[in-house]
């Protein structure tokens, strides 16, 4: 069964997370974690028998549903949903007739047959809750198994901004189940999908943890597909990477970038900043290149309040073009003065 780090997922903090604990344990006090660009969702995953209150956010229609399919506190019936995934696991997947996953990203993104289950159970899944055949609950924990078992076999280097480019793709799509979380009766779970600025001026935490894009990458074009597949809207798509018209765009990947960030961390109500960041704004490639250097949060942060720089030697991940020298890992630690 998936756990939430059992994802490719670019700026991944998982690997790093027994370091970045051990700097909020020893650095930080309080009961309420306010995940502010939460990803995946390991960094609270990690985290989740440390607090009483996990308030994660981001702005990915994907991302949130895997949240709720993880974390949301709801009844379900597992026996229900491991009789349904067994089912679709039986389907004869070559008999099946083309839809919009397999029209679209079949012999591309995915094995032409296995492009027609994984678009047919998706179709299912929305027939299924507006049906009320399944609960809120079991539709979150069934589209996010979903989402990790196309993940798991996409013909992609690990994103979504292309395929790779071969003959034959082999079948080897199989619909496995996500491991949900079970918090205590004294946990509370918030999840948002919202613009973190905006967010920022209606919540109150003791901690937050801000591990931004800082690169000219936007998230929401990387993971397209999972995206499309989500919100299931079946838009027209262009381009060779079969890319809907361009939303979620993140002014954190700007040149406006250390503004909106200063907004930020001006909006929040909390007792303790932590901030990650690596050290690529000297990258060969362009889009690797951070849109705000060290020197910038270092002093943003120090208007809000003392801050100490903790750093890690870590290596970059490199799809290839990107040599990176003396990579670092950050982390900035605020205790807020004003």
């Amino acid at each position: 069964m998936f756990n939430m780090y059992n994802r490719r997922y670019t700026g991944s903090k998982y690997k790093l997370m027994e370091w970045i604990r051990s700097l909020i344990i020893d650095n930080c006090n309080g009961k309420t974690f306010f995940d502010v660009f939460a990803g995946t969702g390991v960094v609270t995953e990690y985290m989740i028998n440390d607090y009483q209150k996990y308030i994660i956010n981001d702005f990915l229609y994907s991302n949130e549903v895997i949240y709720k399919g993880f974390l949301l506190q709801k009844n379900y019936d597992i026996d229900k949903i491991i009789k349904i995934v067994e089912t679709f696991n039986n389907i004869n997947r070559t008999h099946l007739e083309e839809n919009y996953v397999s029209v679209n990203f079949g012999d591309k993104y995915f094995n032409k047959d296995d492009a027609k289950l994984i678009g047919k159970i998706r179709e299912e899944l929305e027939s299924d809750i507006k049906k009320n055949i399944i609960n809120s609950k079991e539709y979150y924990i069934l589209l996010s198994s979903l989402l990790f078992s196309i993940d798991k076999i996409a013909n992609t280097c690990g994103h979504y901004d292309a395929y790779r480019k071969i003959d034959n793709i082999d079948s080897k799509f199989k619909y496995e189940l996500i491991l949900p979380k079970k918090l205590n009766k004294n946990q509370k779970v918030e999840i948002y999908r919202e613009d973190s600025n905006i967010l920022a001026k209606k919540i109150k935490a003791d901690i937050a943890f801000i591990d931004p894009p800082y690169n000219s990458r936007q998230y929401s074009r990387f993971y397209h597909v999972l995206e499309n597949i989500t919100k299931w809207e079946k838009p027209e798509l262009y381009g060779t990477a079969l890319k809907p018209k361009e939303e979620n765009m993140s002014e954190y990947c700007k040149s406006s970038a250390p503004k909106i960030f200063k907004d930020l961390i001006e909006k929040l109500n909390v007792k303790y900043i932590v901030v990650t960041y690596n050290n690529t704004y000297n990258s060969k490639s362009s889009s690797s290149k951070n849109k705000i250097t060290l020197k910038e949060i270092k002093d943003i942060l120090d208007e809000k309040g003392d801050t100490k720089v903790f750093d890690k030697p870590y290596k970059f991940f490199n799809a290839g073009k990107t040599e990176l020298k003396n990579h670092k890992e950050y982390v900035f630690i605020t205790k807020v003065e004003k």
